[in-house]
């Protein structure tokens, strides 16, 4: 699932839009070059075709239709444009003859028949409107034409009139061939358009893998880092931007598993101070609490002077102990050798267990249904209880309220989950302190440094939860108060390493 919506995020998003800018841009220059292409070649089959039938036709109208008599007969014009169409095929001709008296002779030929009522009257008006003679303009008549498309079909229609007297003529050809030859000419462009625009999509998605390609690689090597390979580097070759960027990337992974491996280095080496500090003070702690335990017994007996000495030293002598039992505790969980020893449990007994060996009964309100059995580690949950319980006694307020019950699990283990909340009826967590109850030696004043908590508590009471596969958390209730919620699987044995040759089915 991962992979598939990897591939469609990336199919989304670059090599798209390489694609689609390639695909633009052919579409772009294809469509241009065609568009230029086919204009100048239908200007030019347009003008060669129009020049070619329009010389034609003024050399036929200088040649015969001048030579007509001054007052031709309907058979003279009829003949001349027979033989004026006939010369160059291709075009049908039309002669106009006006008498003195009002009277108008026709003559036709040519491949298609039309007559005065073809041609635009603003055609006819040009024709027949005489020029002006000067120096620049030797001619009192010239030579005029027009394209038209009667019933959708393209024609080149000209027309004059012979200067000095004579009929008026006019030239009807047909540009059906010159029009299917365009069209052809389009249909060829748009199919190199086509195939130009798959050509670029091509060019485009080799282009894409080409680019994407490395780029993928070092996504890959990053999230390989990211994961804790530190080892990863990526090969480098070519000389371009993108062997830039894998040098950089290479440069960066070095430097970074350096400094992880120096910090990794200097943690080991603070832990195992911390170890080793913590063994070799039990020794003298050891021999300190007996003598501490003789003095609190004789304290009674002692000289009032040096009593409260005594006790001062009684007290501090039992806080350095569990901060040291605290440190060791620490310490086995930041090596990883904090192990689970299960036993089952009934809930509320432990619970009860826990509250009655520190004189807690009547500070502590029990909501727990005895008989919820339940997998855990003893010893361990009556470590968070204790902390839990005894911190909402020191900072909250009494009475502390206890509840205990089981609901659906939220776990990755599956089954059901057991759930106990610590409440307080103190004033609450201050806001600004809430994100931080669990860190190691924190403390809410800043102005009291020393107290009688080491600050380790709610740290290894969250450390606790988190070996048992469950969650530890803090807020403040809304009618007042501070809320610790502990989640904890109702059994915890799928969390205890199976032994070599097992596998979840069984012995192999």
């Amino acid at each position: 699932m991962k992979k598939a919506l990897l591939t469609g995020r990336r199919w989304t998003s670059l090599r798209l839009r390489l694609i689609v800018v390639f695909g633009l841009v052919a579409l772009t220059a294809a469509v241009s070059a065609s568009g230029i292409a086919y204009w100048l070649n239908r200007e030019a089959v347009l003008t060669r075709t129009q020049d070619t039938a329009l010389g034609d036709f003024r050399q036929e109208m200088q040649n015969r239709a001048a030579a007509l008599p001054a007052d031709p007969t309907p058979e003279e014009l009829q003949r001349t444009a027979e033989l004026m169409a006939g010369g160059v095929p291709g075009y049908s001709v039309l002669l106009i003859d006006e008498k003195p008296d009002g009277r108008v002779l026709f003559g036709a030929a040519g491949p298609q028949s039309f007559t005065l009522a073809d041609v635009p009257g603003s055609l006819r008006h040009a024709v027949n409107d005489p020029q002006k003679v000067t120096q620049a303009n030797d001619a009192e008549y010239h030579m005029y034409w027009q394209r038209t498309k009667p019933a959708g079909n393209p024609y080149l229609i000209g027309g004059t009139r012979v200067v000095g007297g004579g009929p008026t003529g006019y030239m009807f050809k047909s540009l059906a061939q010159e029009r299917d030859d365009l069209n052809s000419l389009a249909w060829s462009l748009g199919i190199a358009t086509a195939l130009a625009l798959l050509g670029s999509a091509l060019l485009a998605q080799a282009a894409a893998t080409t680019v994407l390609r490395p780029v993928q690689r070092l996504g890959d090597a990053a999230r390989r880092l990211g994961e804790g390979e530190l080892d990863t580097r990526l090969d480098v070759s070519g000389t371009d931007e993108l062997a830039d960027l894998s040098h950089t990337f290479n440069k960066a992974a070095e430097a970074l598993e350096k400094k992880v491996a120096d910090m990794s280095a200097r943690e080991e080496s603070s832990r195992r101070f911390v170890a080793d500090m913590s063994h070799e003070l039990r020794t003298p702690l050891t021999a300190l609490t007996a003598v501490t335990e003789v003095l609190e017994e004789e304290v009674d007996h002692l000289d009032p002077m040096i009593a409260p000495a005594v006790t001062l030293v009684v007290s501090e002598t039992r806080r350095l102990n569990t901060l040291v039992e605290n440190l060791m505790e620490v310490t086995r969980f930041d090596a990883g050798t904090a192990r689970l020893v299960l036993d089952d449990v009934d809930v509320a007994d432990q619970v009860t267990a826990c509250i009655d060996a520190r004189a807690w009964l009547d500070a502590v309100e029990l909501d727990a249904e005895r008989g919820l059995m339940a997998r855990l580690d003893p010893r361990r949950l009556d470590v968070i209880l204790a902390n839990l319980i005894g911190n909402a006694l020191k900072h909250g307020g009494s009475p502390v309220r206890v509840s205990v019950r089981t609901e659906e699990a939220a776990t990755d283990l599956g089954g059901a989950e057991l759930v106990i909340e610590v409440k307080d009826n103190g004033p609450g967590i201050p806001e600004e302190v809430l994100p931080h109850v669990f860190d190691r030696f924190y403390k809410a004043s800043a102005s009291r440094p020393r107290s009688e908590g080491s600050g380790l508590g709610l740290s290894i009471a969250r450390e606790n939860a988190h070996i048992h596969g469950g969650t530890l958390s803090a807020s403040n209730a809304p009618e007042g108060g501070a809320v610790f919620v502990l989640r904890l699987p109702v059994d915890a044995s799928p969390l205890l390493p199976r032994p070599e040759g097992t596998a979840e089915g069984g012995a192999r």
